[in-house]
């Protein structure tokens, strides 16, 4: 002979139907977009839109890919229409393809995305050609391929490095040049680092 078991009651149901609606929302939670953080405001005013973790490329004429930004963080503010990189790192390409990197603490974009302006621990670097260029500010027009510093600068293709108070750099032509009050230090291979001598030099063309 069968025992009928009692029925639940309510409250059982009323529990277990809880029971398994808690342990669907902690599933789809991980699922769930995070909201948005406050609104980044400074003294630039309030932005249009802020992007992070941003890769925001940058085309010519022709529709080739010429200006590659890469930052944690990207501000738009719309009064002024300039974009603000919080230690962005550029990839510039030149006409005939070869690549040039800059990075800086901060980085602005003008009104249309040009020109580009570096600060803080600025650096411009010519892979191919081996030499690297450190200075406190560092602007680049990617319209002519010009890239040039008023702070002072300091030039390394080793064994040589020059300082001077001006930079120019023209990417699609491959020169450089550096100017104002320039010194310059070269290792001669077969001398030993004390025997080097200092060097005025007016233009350097890596």
């Amino acid at each position: 002979m069968l025992k009928r078991l009692p029925r639940p009651s309510f409250r059982v149901w009323l529990f277990l139907l809880l029971l398994a609606l808690g342990g669907l929302i902690a599933w789809l939670d991980p699922w769930r977009e995070p909201t948005p953080g406050p609104v980044p405001t400074d003294e630039a005013g309030e932005p249009d839109y802020y992007l992070k973790q941003a890769q925001l490329t940058r085309f010519d004429a022709e529709g080739r890919a010429h200006q590659r930004l890469e930052s944690p963080r990207l501000v738009h503010t719309p009064h002024d229409d300039v974009t603000r990189a919080v230690t962005p790192l550029a990839h510039l390409i030149d006409r005939e393809g070869r690549l040039w990197v800059a990075s800086g603490t901060e980085g602005r974009l003008g009104p249309g995305g040009n020109p580009l302006t570096l600060s803080g621990d600025a650096r411009l670097f010519a892979p191919e050609e081996r030499w690297q260029l450190d200075t406190e500010t560092l602007h680049f027009d990617a319209n002519v391929g010009h890239a040039w510093s008023d702070t002072p600068a300091l030039l390394q293709q080793p064994p040589q490095r020059m300082r001077g108070e001006r930079f120019d750099a023209w990417i699609h032509d491959n020169r450089a040049r550096l100017t104002d009050n320039v010194r310059g230090h070269h290792v001669p291979e077969v001398a030993q680092p004390e025997q080097a001598d200092a060097a005025n030099l007016e233009d350097f063309t890596p």
